[in-house]
């Protein structure tokens, strides 16, 4: 299972949507993408530290899934794809899609826009509820 950047944001909590669909026995895939935008997020967090370790725990418990020549191929098919069908996503899902694609992996992911990429499947995370 690749976790999306919300996916990774939703496992820091922990939040019970995400706990709802990962799987233990199978293994969980970070894309370099996805940690650099979490990586940005904490910049400006008052929890930066704490984050920042938690983070590398993730990362060294994880595969980290970096972006090579293969994911530059699956990126260009899937953007020309998304472009012709006027159904266009923000670039760094687009990454992420290729990275999944390449792999064979599902996205664990609250963004529904990942739909729209053709072969990818796409495992729903169910918005948490505040109360």
């Amino acid at each position: 299972m690749l976790l999306d950047t919300n996916a990774i944001s939703a496992l820091s909590k922990p939040d019970a949507g995400l706990l709802g669909v990962l799987r233990g026995d199978e293994p969980w895939y970070l894309p370099s993408i996805a940690l650099g935008e979490f990586r940005f997020g904490l910049i400006g967090s008052n929890q930066r530290a704490a984050m920042e370790h938690w983070l590398n725990d993730m990362e060294a418990a994880c595969s980290v899934l970096p972006a090579d020549a293969d994911t530059a191929r699956q990126y260009a098919e899937i953007r020309d794809a998304l472009i012709r069908a006027n159904t266009p996503i923000p670039y760094h899902d687009i990454w992420i899609g290729a990275l999944a694609i390449q792999h064979g992996l599902p996205v664990v992911s609250r963004d529904g826009h990942f739909d729209r990429i053709s072969g990818l499947r796409r495992i729903s995370l169910q918005p948490s509820i505040s109360r």
